[in-house]
């Protein structure tokens, strides 16, 4: 352990943490100031992006600079020029888009860091740009930092921990975490929410979804509101601490049989909502020189671990870590795999789950014709979508990346972003939850590649989802999905023979009526089959058998009414 001073007897002249910027703690902006503040970035981007294409038009399409469009574009950007930023005119359009969203702070960075991830939407260019946001944000004082947690749990420091580490761990958006130590002696890291940050967030939601619905008007092929809507749901999630508290014991529940995957433990006497501590995890991340050092039989072990957490944490329990990145994954001694940063978290309803299990079996398998069907399905058309069309182009995709598969395999992660980032000139929205099952498994093989350059990933998969994708007809599974059903199965059960009776009460009335019009009998027959019809679809479906009973009962009322 480093040998810092204790909470108490902090060193005043570490206060400001050496190597990193302070953060200015002022009281967040009103909601009208906030918004010219952010309405006039969004003004100097749109002329900024005017700028860089007719630079770009000039430079590197010369024949496409004439005539008169071009020279309307040309004057425009000449008079918006002026009054553009010195530092951010001459830069181009992705730079231009990264550093405005810096410069509106944590909100906004947060935004780009999701756009990041959402290939299908924008071009590369841009995604690839917002993945150079900042990601060493300024600090509070280590006083400040003290006085946070002391406020978020309402209890004293030194009734709590016995060293607390000046320096910090790290500073996102959100929160700032330091190493500590509690009276128990534990190790442990401290996570607190920066101050007025949730009240930022919150005043920002506003004017993003005023500005996605706006958006909306120009850009629907974009679904910018959509976007901006999950955006804002999972954001104002993060700052409540107790959500990460949960999700890092749903984890380590979901694994408790493997005890090669390890989750931080929580303590919650030493928690809030805005302040989170949790297990100090002893390892180091793959990207650290301590990698090299480990055997192939070490690293062959990790591997494997790796994919039977991500398989499972997607395919079977349907809630997975959806900032998945090298430095949230820590390699433990033995080895073992420990994940980390568990504040946000992907989940597939069980349809999602099934859709995409057979999905990613399909294409591990090399089935691509299945694949693109499965894919296809998540999918939701947007106004003039073209769902067929997609499927066709995933499918020849699919076969183009399995023919050029060498002694290698095929680079899986790589396959399904370029399938999902077809989906915008189809006009197909995939949900975020897609997204960030996309940027798990491309976590997953970039982390298999460093410990085993030339890694297989699909061979590697190929056994786990395997053994994920037999288990759902299991007969305890099928049984289990069988009792979910139980409650409606039991009131048709208490109502089928009221049905049935109704039903042979309508057949006797019925039956002793005299002949009516034709046009009467001819809607009786149509009803008499449409309700035979249902009933041999349930009963075909195994539906239960007093529902299936009561309809055939009554189309065959209204049949032999047809003919009294």
């Amino acid at each position: 352990m480093p040998t810092t001073p204790s909470a108490r007897e902090a060193d005043p002249e570490r206060v400001s943490a050496p190597g990193w910027e302070e953060l200015k703690e002022t009281p967040p902006p009103s909601l009208l100031r906030r918004f010219f503040t952010t309405h006039r970035h969004i003004l100097g981007l749109l002329a900024g992006a005017l700028v860089a294409h007719v630079r770009r038009v000039r430079e590197r399409e010369p024949e496409r600079a004439r005539g008169l469009r071009f020279a309307l574009q040309r004057a425009a950007a000449a008079f918006y020029r002026l009054f553009l930023d010195k530092d951010l005119r001459d830069l181009p359009f992705p730079v231009q888009f990264r550093r405005r969203l810096e410069i509106l702070g944590p909100t906004y960075i947060k935004l780009g860091q999701v756009l990041s991830l959402r290939d299908d939407l924008l071009p590369k260019e841009i995604t690839d740009e917002l993945k150079n946001l900042l990601d060493r944000l300024p600090v509070v004082s280590f006083e400040r930092f003290l006085e946070l947690v002391r406020e978020g749990v309402g209890r004293p420091i030194e009734e709590m921990f016995s060293w607390v580490d000046p320096q910090p761990l790290g500073s996102a958006s959100i929160a700032q975490t330091h190493r500590a130590r509690t009276v128990e002696g534990d190790d442990v890291i401290i996570k607190a929410v920066k101050p007025n940050i949730a009240e930022t967030l919150r005043r920002d939601a506003v004017l993003l979804k005023i500005f996605g619905s706006f958006l909306e008007l120009f850009l629907a092929r974009f679904q910018p509101r959509r976007v901006i809507d999950e955006f804002v749901d999972y954001t104002l999630k993060e700052v409540d601490l107790r959500r990460e508290a949960d999700n890092a014991e749903t984890f380590a529940a979901n694994f408790r049989d493997v005890p090669d995957i390890v989750f931080p433990r929580v303590y919650r006497q030493y928690s809030g909502e805005r302040v989170l501590c949790m297990e100090f995890l002893d390892g180091f991340p793959p990207t650290s020189p301590k990698a090299a050092l480990l055997s192939d039989a070490e690293r062959d072990k990790l591997v494997d671990i790796g994919a039977v957490a991500i398989i499972r944490m997607l395919y079977k329990d349907g809630f997975f870590h959806a900032d998945l990145h090298a430095a949230n994954l820590l390699i433990l001694p033995g080895p073992k795999a420990g994940f980390i940063d568990l504040g946000m978290v992907g989940r597939f309803d069980d349809k999602l789950r099934r859709t995409l299990l057979y999905y990613y079996y399909c294409l591990v398998m090399g089935d691509s014709e299945n694949a693109a069907r499965f894919l296809t399905a998540v999918a939701e058309p947007g106004p003039r979508g073209d769902p067929k069309g997609f499927q066709r182009e995933v499918e020849e995709i699919s076969r183009r990346w399995f023919r050029r598969a060498g002694s290698g395999g095929v680079s899986i992660a790589q396959l399904i972003m370029e399938s999902v980032s077809r989906a915008a000139h189809y006009r197909m929205y995939f949900p975020v939850e897609l997204v960030l099952m996309v940027k798990a498994l491309v976590t997953f093989e970039g982390v298999g590649q460093l410990l085993k350059p030339g890694l297989d990933v699909a061979k590697v998969s190929q056994r786990h989802v395997s053994r994920i994708f037999i288990a759902q007809f299991s007969p305890l599974r099928l049984a289990k999905e069988t009792l979910r059903g139980a409650p409606e199965v039991v009131d048709a059960l208490v109502k089928a023979p009221l049905l049935i009776t109704e039903g042979l009460r309508y057949l006797e009335t019925m039956t002793q009526q005299p002949r009516e019009n034709p046009l009467n009998a001819l809607r009786g027959s149509v009803m008499g089959g449409f309700c035979l019809v249902a009933g041999a679809i349930l009963a075909a479906s195994h539906g239960p058998w007093p529902l299936w009973a009561a309809l055939f009962a009554l189309g065959a009322a209204l049949f032999l009414r047809r003919t009294s």
